[in-house]
């Protein structure tokens, strides 16, 4: 595949398990060669080919994060056995979910991982992410401080891990908005959060203007810091609800990165200008995927006497049984 869109890649085939972490990615001719353990995916928007390869090199295999945490523990076998294989490294910050069973080592637990992986403090992933202003429900493991700097695609996000939602498993997407986005594009974010969108495309698009807009004052604040953290001062923040802070008739792009955002597509269609592109997200049962959420861009652009053309929906991750959280890119006139 092109070099360009590599790394986009890489990162979704190795969340649904399709690269072989043994073998070393190869640059031949201009292109980039992922080694892969399967071929039976579905992967809309990744551009490339399966190739036949005799061989790729192989990497120095050393022992995984996990089994030098489970070998380091003392602890019962069934317990061993419900240890999390999977976490969330935000900065220095490390984020769990634990098998309620796990309570009574959680203390043993929590050392172990942060030796391994290099965490200044755990946190437990109690339940998720919830509420209008999409706050994690955390509790504190291990450690005292929770505010650190994430680096991602050479992005930097400040953010206090207990306050504010950082989504690790959405990371393509924000490579992907940063290299789809044109240079002198005004965009408009109309959930921006402490910059998931607006800063990738700040940093690697060449905007000519980013209206950011975010109601949480907690997630705003670090916004505000981010952007002089990472100098783009072609971000202007917009502290409110969207609804009423968005300036119309200006985008030629339009973020909704807030997965229950239908009740905002009647304004984020008067956001866009003679033409643009509305990027909606949503959480879709897999039945209803190719045609629920075209069927509502559809409704409400017509409200608005604005038509859809050429709506793609793209698959971003799974958010529960049968459920994905999908994006829908459309072309507004």
């Amino acid at each position: 595949m092109a070099k360009e869109a590599a790394e986009e890649a890489r990162l979704a085939l190795r969340e649904c398990g399709a690269v072989d972490s043994t073998m070393r990615i190869v640059e031949r001719d201009g292109a980039v060669m992922i080694p892969l353990l399967r071929d039976d995916f579905e992967l809309p928007g990744i551009e490339g080919e399966i190739v036949e390869m005799p061989s790729f090199p192989l990497i120095k295999v050393q022992e995984r994060p996990f089994h030098v945490i489970a070998n380091s523990l003392d602890l019962p076998a069934s317990a061993k056995e419900k240890l999390p294989r999977r976490w969330e490294l935000i900065g220095d910050v490390l984020v769990l979910k634990l098998d309620p069973s796990l309570g009574e080592y959680d203390q043993d637990i929590a050392k172990a991982y942060a030796r391994v992986l290099g965490a200044k403090s755990v946190l437990e992933d109690v339940g998720g992410i919830g509420g209008e202003f999409r706050e994690p429900d955390l509790r504190l493991m291990l450690g005292s401080e929770t505010t650190t700097v994430h680096k991602e695609n050479g992005v930097l996000f400040k953010l206090d891990v207990m306050k504010v939602m950082f989504s690790s498993g959405n990371i393509h997407e924000r490579i992907r908005m940063a290299r789809i986005c044109k240079p002198d594009e005004t965009v408009v974010d109309m959930f921006a959060g402490i910059g998931y969108f607006s800063l990738p495309i700040a940093v690697h698009s060449k905007p000519r203007k980013v209206y950011a807009c975010e109601i949480n004052t907690a997630a705003f604040s670090y916004l505000e810091e981010n952007i002089r953290l990472n100098r783009v001062h072609e971000v202007e923040p917009l502290l409110g609800d969207c609804r009423d802070v968005a300036p119309e008739g200006v985008a030629d792009r339009v973020i909704m990165g807030y997965l229950w955002g239908k009740e905002y597509l009647g304004k984020a269609m008067r956001v866009v200008g003679e033409k643009g592109i509305i990027h909606y997200h949503e959480a879709c049962h897999t039945d209803e995927m190719a045609e629920r959420p075209v069927r509502i861009l559809k409704e409400e652009a017509h409200g608005e006497g604005r038509r859809v053309e050429n709506a793609i929906v793209r698959r971003i991750k799974s958010y529960s049984p049968n459920v994905y959280h999908v994006v829908v890119d459309a072309e507004i006139r």
